[in-house]
């Protein structure tokens, strides 16, 4: 692990070719759609594929609707001013310094709005930093400028490159999706409760998927939890959210959901340890008493 410390961007094409090796069980996983990643010329959030995303987008999109009507009620009292305030429009100033029940209003209504938005806002937020029972364990950590998985409970573990652009077509991807698209996938089955456990080796980065509403810190030093239920088979991209250095704009996630047989299959093929494998017992030698 303390020669991955000191790859530069130089050795990391050379690193991610070795790393392919361990990604070759990949090409025997079905087609999948991608389903998560940026769309050109589109604004707003990416196309939700769990209940936190689907939560984070109704908050959204309801505080969108509390905030243009706040605007444009302040910029509307803001204009009244400069119009018959200023000191043409109004030589003579008022000379009165408070108005009670204005002071109340101005009190009483955003502490009402921003009570509405916490009824809303702390649900959700439970809600994510509440683990649920794991039916799968995955640790990430965080490298300048790459992203290590390790599978807790089955012993697989690898690294996450980056592809270029001469490489996405020998991986399976279109030439759009350069930047996003990597050598190797954390894959995960479908409709099963995802914990990940998110740290960092060198400085802190972010692992984010916008389609699943999650995004955690990795801390050297700290282990920090998220977790994730997608809804649906596909490929759901991300990138690194934590400005961790000069390649920081080089380090995308890449998740593929599967259904749960493809799942078992692809842990199989990468040598995965199944708790409740049969152990094979190891036969007893008897010292020879000559």
């Amino acid at each position: 692990m303390r020669l991955f410390n000191v790859i530069t961007p130089m050795t990391a094409a050379f690193v991610s070719v070795a790393a392919a090796t361990k990604a070759v069980a990949d090409d025997l996983l079905p087609q999948l759609p991608v389903l998560g990643a940026p769309v050109p010329d589109a604004t707003g959030l990416q196309t939700p594929f769990t209940a936190l995303a689907r939560e984070v987008r109704f908050l959204d999109d309801m505080l969108l609707w509390i905030i243009v009507p706040i605007t444009i009620f302040v910029t509307a009292l803001l204009i009244w001013v400069i119009v018959f305030h200023n000191r043409r429009a109004n030589p003579e100033p008022a000379r009165f310094t408070h108005n009670t029940p204005i002071e109340i209003a101005w009190t009483v209504v955003p502490a009402l709005i921003l009570l509405f938005i916490a009824l809303f806002t702390f649900p959700a937020l439970r809600h994510q930093q509440i683990m649920p029972e794991a039916d799968v364990t995955i640790k990430v950590t965080g490298f300048q400028w790459y992203w290590g998985y390790e599978y807790v409970d089955h012993g697989v573990e690898f690294s996450q490159f980056m592809l270029e652009r001469d490489e996405l077509e020998d991986y399976g991807y279109t030439d759009d999706l350069y930047l996003l698209a990597t050598d190797t996938a954390m894959v995960v089955p479908v409709n099963k409760n995802i914990v990940l456990q998110v740290t960092a080796a060198d400085v802190i980065h972010s692992w984010t998927i916008p389609a699943f509403g999650v995004k955690q810190d990795g801390v050297p030093g700290r282990l920090a939890e998220l977790w994730f239920n997608a809804e649906e088979e596909g490929i759901y991209f991300g990138q690194c959210s934590e400005l961790c250095g000069i390649s920081h704009a080089y380090m995308p996630i890449t998740v593929k959901v599967v259904s749960e047989e493809e799942y078992l299959a692809w842990l199989e093929r990468q040598g995965a340890q199944f708790a409740d494998a049969p152990q094979v017992e190891q036969p007893v030698q008897v010292a020879s008493s000559n």
